[in-house]
């Protein structure tokens, strides 16, 4: 017999929730194989069997949330079909009326030492046997009677209380919604992450944004002439601005190094190594792959590391060591239209480089106004560390190379 237990992911996971089983009780399965896929607050985990044998028991739900170490499941060694303990089944409704303890039934029935029969979840069931606890005392919060797992984790922390003390806690609850008018949706582990996170750096760092301006005119015009031939001697990679981006990103990094640095403690560290960001709009929200060491890389080596990232990221492929590490982020809210904005920082970097929507404006050129596409750019960064000087000499530096992308050349 062998348990599916939760992995260690990285140091800074230590929960995740059950998206989606592969298997069910009874399913045979084999040794190194996908039975388990869990969400985290970074990636999606694929969870294999280390034995190979028949999926016996199922101890957590999809929408469960499990902590790393946890049990989660058990195969029997071997090619006999163990009779599988029940688990919910999606497609069928909780029976309503006892049914005989051998019969399979979409919920888990537990028997308690009243005789009475008590609808609850596995992860109850088995929280509820670790604790010694009598499912039948536990109450539920569900109003359909069905014992969930923190139903039995609160069970007996609270004070005694008198028994009509359980009805006053719905007027402290969220008002009951109405259905034809509101859709309600759960919020994603990661979707929850991200807000948090996001809180959590407006609400730590003194966060300040300034703003330019580039005109793209000399950028798109080498682009398209450059283009066909790139694509051709780099076997189908495109030539894209996000390697121009970064690549005026890095020189500019280079002469203002605190822009390239973070916070931790009391102490400042200057990073000596171009490690970029980018950030990748999922179905599940946003992500921050890294791309590493870009001082390194040429033109193509950008666009195909980012290329491969990004789809990484919609497939939900990412990995952990792809999101960590990254020194500086670029995000590009220019694919969705947005002529502005003011981008918040990644995690404990000290400033992300806002792009924009590309849009033909009269500009004045010399004595004479022209229609030149130009792009707004944003810088945010962390006052703290950055002062106003090296945040927009920062940004002029991207400006001057993107507007003379030849000079690139010799920053690469």
């Amino acid at each position: 017999m062998a348990e599916i237990i939760v992995p260690e992911l990285a140091e800074s996971i230590t929960e995740g929730t059950i998206a989606q089983w592969v298997k069910k009780p009874g399913d045979k399965v084999e040794k190194g194989e996908f039975i388990v896929e869990l969400e985290t607050d970074k990636v999606n985990a694929e969870i294999i069997s280390e034995e190979a044998g028949i999926l016996k028991e199922i101890l957590a739900e999809e929408g469960d949330t499990v902590l790393v170490g946890a049990v989660i499941a058990i195969v029997e060694a071997g090619d006999a079909a163990a009779t599988p303990t029940p688990a919910v089944e999606e497609a069928a409704p909780a029976p309503a009326v006892e049914a005989p303890k051998a019969a399979p039934a979409p919920v888990v029935v537990e028997e308690s030492s009243s005789t009475e029969r008590v609808i609850a979840s596995p992860a109850a069931r088995k929280l509820a046997r670790e604790k010694g606890i009598d499912l039948a005392s536990v109450s539920p919060v569900d109003p359909q009677g069905r014992v969930r797992v923190q139903d039995v984790a609160a069970h007996g922390t609270a004070p005694a209380a008198p028994a009509a003390k359980p009805a006053e806690a719905p007027k402290a609850a969220t008002p009951a919604v109405d259905e034809s008018r509101v859709t309600v949706e759960k919020m994603s582990r990661r979707r929850q992450t991200i807000a948090t996170r996001l809180l959590d750096v407006k609400q730590s760092t003194a966060m300040l944004t300034t703003f330019n301006e580039i005109d793209m005119t000399n950028v798109m015009a080498l682009r398209s002439r450059k283009k066909d031939q790139f694509q051709e001697k780099h076997d189908g990679t495109r030539l894209g601005f996000m390697s121009f981006f970064t690549k005026a990103v890095v020189a500019a990094l280079k002469k203002y190094p605190y822009v390239n640095a973070q916070i931790v403690g009391n102490e400042i560290h200057l990073n000596n190594f171009y490690d970029v960001g980018v950030a990748v709009s999922t179905d599940d929200g946003l992500v921050v792959p890294v791309v590493r060491d870009c001082d390194r890389k040429n033109f193509a080596e950008i666009e195909d590391a980012i290329g491969g990232l990004a789809k990484k990221a919609r497939d939900k492929k990412l990995q952990i060591a792809d999101l960590q590490g990254g020194s500086f982020t670029i995000t590009n809210g220019g694919v969705f239209g947005s002529l502005m904005s003011t981008p918040i920082m990644n995690g404990t970097q000290a400033a992300i480089l806002g792009m924009h929507t590309i849009q033909k404006r009269p500009i004045a050129v010399g004595d004479e106004v022209q229609i030149r596409p130009m792009m707004y750019v944003a810088l945010s960064y962390d006052h703290r560390i950055i002062d106003g000087k090296d945040s927009v000499g920062f940004l002029k530096t991207v400006k001057e190379l993107l507007e003379n992308p030849e000079d690139l050349l010799l920053e690469s």
